[in-house]
C-alpha cells in the first residue's frame, strides 16, 4: 500500500487519480480548499484523509504534510495537481491576474513540494508527478501566461529530477494535452476581461474557440487516471510524461522547428564563443 499526497483533489485529474487509488487500496491524503468537497465526492474510506489546503499558503502546506506523516507515516507519491489556466494576451493580462496564477501553479507547487521532501529524503524514497500541460513544452496564443507558468514547473521538475534521483526520490514532470475535464469551464479558466482588437486574429480567435472546445476534448481523463496511478509503479519513470496524441504531435512539431532553426542559424548560433588560440 502506497501513500498518496494529492493537491486539488476535489475534481478533475486530482479526483479521479485520488478514486483510483483508493480503489486498488492505497491510502491518499486529498487535499482542497474545502475538505467538505472531497467528503461529499468520495464518502469515508478509512484510508482517505480529507486536509484542508491552499496551496498559496506555505504555513497550510507544512500543516497538511504533517497531518499526513502522523495519519500514515510516510507519503510515497506526490502529484502536485492544483492549478488553474489564463485566457488572452499576455498584454490584456492584468498585474493582479498574473500574480494570482503563479501563486497557485508556480509558488503553490513549490510550497508543498518543500514541504514533502524533509519526508521522503529521510525515507530515500518517494516519486514526485507535477501535473504541467503540453502549454508547457510549447507556448500559444491567448495562453501566454498561463504557458509560462507551465513552462516554470517544466524547469523545476527537471532540476528536481537531477537534485534528488541519488536520493531515491524519482520527479516527473506530466503534459497532458487537451483532456475532457473542465478546465475550459470557469471553475478552472480565468479570462482576462480587457478585449484589445489588435488580438483578434489570434487570442481573440482562440477565446472563440475555447468555447466550442470545451468537453469535446480528444483525451479521456479516466485513462489519464489509470495511467498515472500505473506509472507511480514504473521501477525507471522519465523525466517527462507526455499524455494524449495532441501533447505527442505538438512535441513532434515543435522538435522539427528547432531543428529548422538550428540548421538555418547554427553558424550564427555558434559565432559567439571566444575564437581558440
Amino acid at each position: 500500500m502506497k501513500t498518496w499526497f494529492i493537491t486539488g483533489a476535489s475534481r478533475g485529474f486530482g479526483a479521479l487519480v485520488t478514486e483510483r487509488a483508493l480503489a486498488q487500496g492505497d491510502a491518499v491524503v486529498a487535499t482542497a480548499r474545502n475538505p467538505r468537497a472531497i467528503t461529499e465526492r468520495f464518502g469515508a474510506y478509512p484510508n482517505l484523509l480529507p486536509v484542508a489546503l491552499d496551496v498559496t499558503e506555505e504555513a497550510q502546506a507544512v500543516a497538511a504534510v504533517r497531518a499526513a506523516l502522523e495519519r500514515f507515516g510516510r507519503i510515497d507519491v506526490l502529484l502536485n495537481n492544483a492549478g488553474f489556466g489564463l485566457m488572452g494576451a499576455v498584454e490584456e493580462a492584468g498585474p493582479a491576474e498574473i500574480e494570482a496564477i503563479y501563486r497557485t501553479n508556480v509558488f503553490g507547487l513549490l510550497n508543498v513540494t518543500r514541504a514533502v521532501l524533509p519526508a521522503m529524503r529521510a525515507a530515500r524514497s518517494g516519486r514526485i508527478l507535477n501535473i504541467s500541460s503540453v502549454g508547457g513544452y510549447r507556448g500559444g496564443a491567448g495562453f501566454g501566461i498561463y504557458c509560462s507558468t507551465k513552462f516554470a514547473v517544466e524547469g523545476l521538475s527537471e532540476a528536481l529530477h537531477a537534485e534528488l534521483a541519488s536520493l531515491g526520490i524519482h520527479v516527473t514532470v506530466v503534459e497532458p494535452g487537451y483532456f475532457r475535464t473542465d478546465f475550459l469551464d470557469p471553475s478552472s479558466l480565468a479570462v482576462s476581461p480587457s478585449r484589445i482588437d489588435d488580438y483578434d486574429g489570434t487570442a481573440g480567435a482562440v477565446r472563440g474557440a475555447a468555447a466550442g472546445l470545451s468537453h469535446n476534448q480528444p483525451g479521456d481523463p479516466v485513462r489519464l487516471a489509470e495511467v498515472l496511478v500505473a506509472f507511480a509503479e514504473a521501477p525507471d519513470p522519465p523525466v517527462r510524461l507526455p499524455l494524449g496524441s495532441d501533447t505527442v504531435a505538438a512535441i513532434e512539431a515543435k522538435h522539427e522547428a528547432d531543428a529548422a532553426i538550428l540548421a538555418q542559424w547554427r553558424s550564427v548560433s555558434v559565432s559567439t564563443d571566444f575564437t581558440a588560440g
